[in-house]
C-alpha cells in the first residue's frame, strides 16, 4: 500500500482512472497473448530442431523474426508489438503501483516489483527489436546478452556486476521452479470462469511451462557467473544459446525436446492468461 507521503501518491489516481478503461485491461490481456504466441513459437522451432525436422533454437527476437517473413508478417508484428507495449505498460503499473492488491510493501514485494521491472525493460528491448523488423531492419542480433556481457566485463567491477547478475538470474530459475511446484499462479487467474477441464489444463500447462522457464533461466544464470569467472563475455547465453546447448549435451534431441515442449506449453498457458488473468484495478 502506498504511503500518503509517497513521491507517486499525486498521480495514482489519474493512474487508476486509466487502468479501469476496459481499453486497458484489453491492451493488458492482448500483451499475454502476445508473449504466448512470441513463447509457443520459440517452443515449436526448437521442438522441430529436436526432432529434425527443420527447425532451430532460437530466443524471443527469433520469434518476431519468423512472424514477420510470414505472409501478412508484418501486420501480425505490428498486432504482437501493440501488445508488447501493453505488457510493458502492465509491468509498470505493477512495478509502481498495486492493481492487484497485494498488501503492504515488504521485502518479498520489493523483490517482486524488481522483478516486474525488469520484465518491462526487457519487453521495452524486444518491443523495439519488433519495429525495427517492421520498419525492415534486420533487427539486431539474436543474442544481446553477449554484448551486453562484454560491456559490462569491461567496466570497473564489471566482472562482480556480472557474476550477480548471474546469481540473481539463478534465484529467478529457483523462483520459477518453486511456483510451479506450488501452483500459486492459480491465484491469478479466474478459475471461477473456467470449465473443469479447462482449469485442469490450464494448471498442467502453466506448471510444466513454468518449469521449463525456470529451467533455461538456470542455464542462462549458470553461464553469466561462468563469464565472470572467466572473464569472457562470449560464454554468456541467452534463451536460444541455452536451448543450444541443451542439444549438444548427452541426449541432447531428448533435453531439447522436453524444454521445447515445455516453452510451448508455456505459450499456451500465456494465451490462456490473456482470457483468464485478474487484471485488478487499483
Amino acid at each position: 500500500m502506498t504511503k500518503p507521503n509517497s513521491p507517486i501518491e499525486p498521480i495514482k489516481q489519474p493512474i487508476k482512472q486509466v487502468t479501469s478503461h476496459l481499453w486497458f485491461k484489453r491492451l493488458a490481456r492482448l500483451g499475454y497473448a502476445a508473449k504466448g504466441l512470441v513463447y509457443l513459437i520459440v517452443g515449436l522451432l526448437a521442438s522441430a530442431a529436436a526432432i529434425g525436422t527443420g527447425g532451430r533454437t532460437t530466443d524471443t527476437s527469433g520469434a518476431l523474426k519468423a512472424i514477420v517473413t510470414q505472409h501478412e508478417g508484418k501486420l501480425l508484428l505490428s498486432i504482437v508489438t501493440l501488445g508488447i507495449a501493453g505488457y510493458v505498460l502492465w509491468r509498470l503499473v505493477q512495478t509502481f503501483f498495486d492493481p492487484e492488491n497485494r498488501g503492504q510493501i515488504n521485502a518479498k514485494r520489493i523483490v517482486q516489483r524488481f522483478g516486474y521491472a525488469c520484465s518491462a525493460i526487457g519487453y521495452t528491448g524486444l518491443a523495439l527489436t519488433a519495429v525495427k523488423l517492421i520498419m525492415g531492419s534486420p533487427g539486431g542480433d539474436d543474442e544481446p546478452i553477449e554484448d551486453w556481457t562484454i560491456y559490462f566485463l569491461a567496466q570497473p567491477f564489471g566482472r562482480w556486476l556480472v557474476a550477480l547478475g548471474g546469481i540473481m538470474v539463478i534465484g529467478v530459475c529457483i523462483a520459477f521452479l518453486f511456483q510451479a511446484y506450488k501452483a500459486k499462479f492459480r491465484n491469478e487467474l479466474k478459475l471461477d470462469e473456467m470449465t473443469h477441464n479447462e482449469r485442469i489444463w490450464a494448471v498442467s500447462f502453466g506448471r510444466f511451462g513454468i518449469a521449463a522457464r525456470g529451467f533455461v533461466f538456470g542455464i542462462i544464470g549458470s553461464f553469466l557467473v561462468l563469464a565472470a569467472i572467466q572473464i569472457d563475455g562470449s560464454e554468456a547465453r541467452g534463451l536460444g544459446g541455452a536451448l543450444a546447448i541443451l542439444a549438444q549435451q548427452p541426449f541432447g534431441a531428448w533435453l531439447l525436446a522436453a524444454v521445447a515442449l515445455g516453452l510451448t506449453a508455456y505459450g499456451i498457458y500465456s494465451l490462456l492468461e490473456s482470457r483468464y488473468r485478474r487484471i485488478a484495478n487499483l
